[in-house]
């Protein structure tokens, strides 16, 4: 046989072309070749290639500096037996003197670079090949490849397909043919070991394919790219996805495979591929988008009910993995789509259309999934989606969700466990349901808050059923982890309206529950407890309605401050419900006071319960209104306590009135005067058994009583209750014993009319001041029923002598022990600060004071005697005839005369001004004109008063007949004045209602410091009558202390009907009208007692 033979070799930068001519012949194209070895010390080489067929020999041109040179030479042979070979060798070209000398030692002075050895029976037709280069010995270091573009032409033979060509149909079609016969599924060979990925197919069709391919010089890498793209008709039969993401692996690691020499990439060994680079990538692009559409729909495709089809899913998702790193290592694209992500897009399509279906045919699902009773269903039927007037469709959705999410967790999660730290599909799977049904449900209650056709309870229960789902399977779940919820927002108007709800039922339930506790007697809840069980329904009641709340868990902190804000309102609504009616029930229980003291109990139990509940509501942590209102009941309720021990205590006073008269009759039976010394022991011991004497009565009493509500009340209840009780026993030691109300009536009112004594009859002397105002004010027989107060005798009222205040001291003591209790009482400085014990001590003191001290108390303490003539109204007026002063002049009468020892000039007096002034002060009898200087001796420092009585005006005296006679008197009342003159009188005048006086008098007073703080001017106005004592028009008081600083004061006083006193003034007056012979004291009583007649006799002319 004879050939002429043309070809072209290649090989990654190499090409060869050969053709047959005439009979037989190789038409080649030297083409390029790739990653050849340097061999020169600069890192490169300057390579060129020799081709021999037979003894031909043929040689392109060198490539200096190159390692991946291009050619494109063509040559031709021919070829004369099929047995003959075509040597193709890659040399690097040298001229150096050591090539030379290499050059006749061993013939070749060039450096190998590799060789490959084509058989020419092996060729047909035309082939462009990719052959890798060999080594000619072991110690040849050779690397790269060489593209050989091969045509072989037979005169008189028909063309043939070439080789890889005839490979690929014989593949395929024995692959199809397997697949027919199988059912047209694939029949995967059972084949174990490193190598197993290239056995292809069972015996005899695995023999045949290897056996076409070790004859004809296919490439292992080459089968495995045609069974994949035969596998790939085929990728979801069942094992399929296993087996071509293992053959796709080891294609990867074929082409990604680091060689000898880093110059040649991975892509670059692809472009090499005899499979065609643009075919398979077109294939696994195809591959990739079919599998992103698959796994869109990995419910349907991998039902998690076959084992099978799971593992298939893993493999499918190892596939595109595989496919990705092919992209990125093999074709080495730069940022290729990461296989994570496309699985977890698909994931989220998947479960987006899942949810759609379960949403639109929720009912079916529901009744299909969970065997539901078929009347029950048949009822479903008409129902398709959500309604206004029913919740049961949300409740099925959650069901089916929670499905949805369970199986992707246990079921997918374990086998989509590629990507760890980037896909969990079982957390995917709960968010991304989770922020679909988190928009209808949104939208869903925003339309039931509108119409509100459920109860508030459903939308609860359906509350519940959310914050579950999230609970379980969203709130640790990115991008929720650590986020606030916003389902407690949809439904906080539901939750508010439950608990607007609550209010009537907790109010029904509380009206209830005190019935039934009445009805049984307000019995005990327990043994071992002292309140009623009422008490406890009400907080059960509050309890489950707290619980319920809580429940709710709301991690919303804005809205669990408006929950604990309308609940606390609720709190305070129930509890003061069942205050008000304990106060309405327990007047009528106070004779029975057990019964009272259980129900002060209840009222205590409330606080303690309320403290709980305060404390389980968050504490200091609870939210500020709430927190208000709740600490505002508390001090509601510790008043309404209060209310309740004060009105105990109080239903007791007459009881402990009766003990304390008897005590009272006791104590003043004592005889003995004298001084009492307590700090001698013999005279503290008489005295101590004599208070213990007179104890005796009151002590019954409280040992009776206060054994049983130590019994019967709790602690704070008991306590509270001796607070009042020792307020009360304070209270009527002090009125019925240290100052006792006048008792021998007869004497005291027998000038009384029956008016004035029926009036006065039952007053004390400290109810005075009220009484005159109220009532006696103006009446005819006011002055007598006064006069008759204050001139009672010894034998009627008695003061209390000193052992007899001792006596009372250490009855104090013993009584303040009592209370105490041994610490189990009352607290002792509770007891010692506590103002009735001070009252009481204050007027037990008064009894041993002086009569100057009680004066100076008087003064000091009865600032507004006259309330016309206060202070702020004294300056005013002061200042008011001051700035008219220019106006008038000198003109009024006698005012030349005035001294002036502290000013340059004196204010004058201007009618209109005192006219507007009386008129406008209701109650004033007229008013009178004075003026008031303070001098002080240079050299002794005594002090002087000089009062100027310049005129009275306006006096408001009627008389039934005769003469009007008024006059000034003017009386210095203060301490150490005995021996000095205190009352100084002007002449009368006749018939003369607006009079002018100016007479001046002077008084002197000591030269102690700060003395005048002491004095007070008390000024009447009377009419003068021989035969019987002078009447009093009008009285005005002017303080001392108000005109100390400026030194002397002109001004117009109005005058009042009498003097104002509160209860201290009275207490002092009532104790001074007992010291009979005790002048000044007489004379002050007379002075500050004296009240004007309004119903006025003739005067006798």
């Amino acid at each position: 046989m004879f050939c002429r033979i043309s070809g072209s070799v290649s090989f990654i930068g190499l090409t060869l072309a050969f053709a047959f001519l005439d009979t037989g012949q190789l038409a080649n194209s030297v083409i390029s070749a790739q990653g050849l070895i340097a061999k020169d010390k600069s890192g490169t080489s300057d390579p060129y290639v020799t081709v021999q067929v037979g003894k031909v020999k043929k040689r392109t041109r060198t490539m200096p500096r190159e390692l991946n040179p291009v050619w494109h030479e063509k040559f031709y042979f021919e070829c004369h037996n099929s047995s003959d070979r075509i040597k193709v060798r890659v040399w690097d070209e040298d001229n150096d003197l050591k090539s030379k000398l290499r050059q006749k030692l061993t013939r070749e002075s060039d450096d190998f670079l590799g060789q490959t050895i084509i058989e020419v029976r092996t060729l047909s037709g035309e082939m462009d090949v990719w052959y890798n280069l060999e080594k000619r010995t072991d110690k040849s270091a050779v690397s790269g490849a060489i593209r050989l573009h091969i045509s072989v032409e037979i005169k008189g033979e028909e063309k043939v397909a070439p080789y890889h060509v005839q490979y690929t149909c014989l593949h395929e079609n024995l692959f199809h043919s397997l697949c027919e016969e199988n059912g047209g599924m694939v029949s995967l060979p059972q084949a174990k070991g490193d190598d197993a990925w290239k056995v292809y197919f069972d015996p005899p069709g695995e023999e045949l394919v290897d056996e076409f391919a070790m004859r004809y010089g296919i490439e292992s890498i080459y089968q495995a790219m045609t069974h994949f793209h035969c596998l790939s008709t085929k990728y979801l039969c069942p094992g399929v996805p296993a087996v071509m993401s293992t053959l796709l692996a080891n294609i990867n690691a074929y082409y990604a495979h680091t060689t000898a020499s880093p110059a040649v990439s991975a892509s670059d060994r692809f472009a090499a591929s005899n499979f065609g680079k643009e075919k398979f990538v077109k294939l696994l692009d195809q591959l990739h988008n079919s599998l992103r559409i698959d796994l869109s729909m990995y419910r349907n495709n991998f039902p998690a009910s076959s084992q099978e089809k799971l593992m298939d899913l893993k493999s499918t998702v190892d596939l595109l993995t595989s496919i990705t790193f092919f992209r990125m290592k093999v074709q080495e694209l730069s940022s290729p789509p990461r296989a994570s992500t496309v699985v977890k897009d698909c994931v989220k399509a998947c479960l987006r259309s899942t949810y759609q279906f379960l949403f639109e045919n929720c009912f079916e699902m529901y009744n299909r999934e969970f065997q539901v009773d078929p009347i029950e269903a048949a009822r479903d039927m008409d129902d398709h989606g959500p309604r206004l007037d029913s919740l049961k469709f949300w409740h099925k959705l959650i069901s089916l969700i929670v499905m949805v999410n369970d199986e992707d967790k246990n079921s997918y999660a374990p086998v989509l466990n590629q990507f760890p730290q980037e896909l969990n599909i079982g957390q995917l799977s709960c968010a991304t349901t989770w922020s679909l049904f988190a928009v209808d449900m949104k939208y869903a209650l925003e339309e039931h808050e509108q119409h509100r056709l459920c109860k508030s309870s459903d939308y609860m229960n359906l509350h519940f059923t959310v914050k579950w789902l999230h609970s379980t399977y969203v709130k640790d779940v990115p991008p929720y982890k650590g986020a606030v919820p916003e389902y407690p927002a949809w439904f906080e108007p539901f939750v508010m309206q439950w608990l607007n709800e609550n209010d009537d039922v907790s109010l029904e339930y509380l009206h209830g529950a005190f019935s039934r506790d009445k009805k049984d007697g307000f019995q005990k809840s327990s043994e071992h407890v002292l309140f009623s069980v009422s008490v406890v329904d009400i907080f059960t009641q509050l309890t489950q309605c707290f619980d319920v709340v809580s429940r709710l868990e709301c991690s919303d902190p804005e809205i669990w401050k408006r929950y604990m804000k309308r609940f606390a309102k609720t709190i305070v609504k129930v509890l003061l419900a069942y205050a008000d009616i304990v106060k309405k029930e327990f007047p009528s229980h106070l004779k029975e006071e057990r019964i009272a003291c259980i129900l002060m109990n209840n009222i205590q139990q409330l606080r303690v319960q309320l403290e709980k509940m305060f404390e389980s509501m968050g504490g200091d942590k609870l939210e500020e209104d709430a927190a208000n209102i709740l600490k505002e009941l508390q001090q509601q309720l510790n008043g309404a306590l209060d209310d309740l021990a004060i009105q105990f205590a109080n239903s007791l006073e007459p009881r402990i009135t009766v003990s304390v008269k008897e005590l009272g009759d006791l104590l003043l039976a004592i005889k003995g005067g004298g001084q009492v010394t307590l700090s001698q022991p013999a005279q503290r011991n008489n005295v101590t058994v004599e208070a213990d004497d007179v104890l005796r009565p009151l002590m019954v009493l409280l040992d009776g009583s206060l054994s049983l509500y130590a019994e019967s009340c709790e602690k704070t209840v008991l306590k509270r209750l001796l607070k009042e009780l020792w307020k009360i026993v304070m209270r009527i030691l002090e009125k019925t014993v240290v100052l006792p109300p006048m008792t021998d009536k007869n004497m005291m009112f027998k000038n009384l009319t029956d008016n004035a004594k029926n009036l006065a009859a039952n007053a004390k002397i400290e109810d005075m001041s009220k009484l005159f105002k109220n009532h006696m004010a103006g009446k005819p027989d006011v002055k007598n029923a006064l006069s008759g107060v204050m001139d009672i005798s010894k034998e009627v009222e008695k003061n209390l002598s000193p052992k007899q205040c001792a006596v009372l001291e250490v009855a104090l003591d013993t009584i303040k022990q009592y209370f105490h209790a041994g610490g189990n009482g009352l607290k002792k400085t509770f007891l010692e600060k506590s103002p009735e014990l001070q009252s009481l001590r204050y007027a037990l003191s008064l009894y041993t004071q002086t009569t100057d001290t009680l004066i100076k108390t008087f003064v000091t303490s009865q600032v507004n005697q006259v309330p016309l003539n206060d202070a702020s109204t004294l300056r005013q007026r002061q200042r008011s005839m001051s700035s008219e002063r220019g106006d008038e002049g000198e003109g009024a009468e006698g005012m030349e005369s005035l001294e002036e020892p502290l000013r340059q000039s004196k204010p004058s007096l201007r009618r209109e001004s005192r006219q507007d002034t009386a008129g406008s002060d209701e109650g004033s009898v007229g008013e009178v004109s004075i003026q008031v200087d303070l001098f002080t001796h240079p050299g002794t420092g005594e002090q002087k008063v000089t009062v100027k009585v310049v005129a009275a005006n306006d006096l408001k005296w009627q008389l039934a007949s005769g003469m009007f006679r008024p006059y000034v008197e003017v009386n210095l009342i203060g301490p150490h004045l005995t021996g000095k003159k205190r009352k100084q009188s002007t002449k009368s005048k006749s018939n003369n209602w607006s009079p002018q006086f100016n007479e001046s008098f002077d008084f002197m007073i000591g030269n102690e410091q700060q003395q005048l703080d002491f004095y007070e001017l008390h000024i009447c106005v009377k009419d003068y009558c021989f035969a019987r004592e002078d009447r009093l028009v009008g009285v005005a008081v002017m303080q001392l202390k108000d005109i100390v600083e400026e030194g002397s004061c002109a001004c117009w006083l109005s005058l009042g009907k009498r003097i104002q006193m509160d209860e201290t003034g009275w207490t002092i007056l009532r104790i001074l009208s007992q010291r009979n012979n005790d002048e000044i004291a007489k004379e002050f009583v007379k002075l500050k007692s004296d009240i004007r007649q309004e119903t006025l006799l003739p005067n006798p002319t």
